[in-house]
């Protein structure tokens, strides 16, 4: 983990998927999880007994003014909003 990164596997109903988003962050694994429809996100850390517990929604805003043209003039912004950190036994 020279580059700092770190991953992070989502978790539904207590349990993992096959999901894992790689983020130095908890909060750019939860952006990821949150484009991909996600709204109770719950990010297991790989080698820790953490989980982070995020609220995630999506809205459909205008491309940036300075964007490439291949890119839609309608674009997917994530937010998320931290809910806390659970411990695993």
């Amino acid at each position: 983990m020279a580059d700092g990164k770190k991953y992070f596997v989502l978790m539904e109903n207590g349990k993992d998927t096959t999901q894992v988003f790689a983020s130095k962050q908890p909060r750019g694994a939860a952006l990821k999880a949150a484009t991909r429809g996600h709204t109770d996100i719950k990010l297991r850390e790989r080698g820790t007994k953490r989980v982070h517990h995020f609220t995630g929604s999506i809205s459909m805003v205008p491309k940036p003014a300075g964007g490439p043209d291949w890119l839609p003039d309608q674009i997917k912004k994530a937010n998320v909003k931290k809910q806390g950190i659970l411990h695993l036994d």
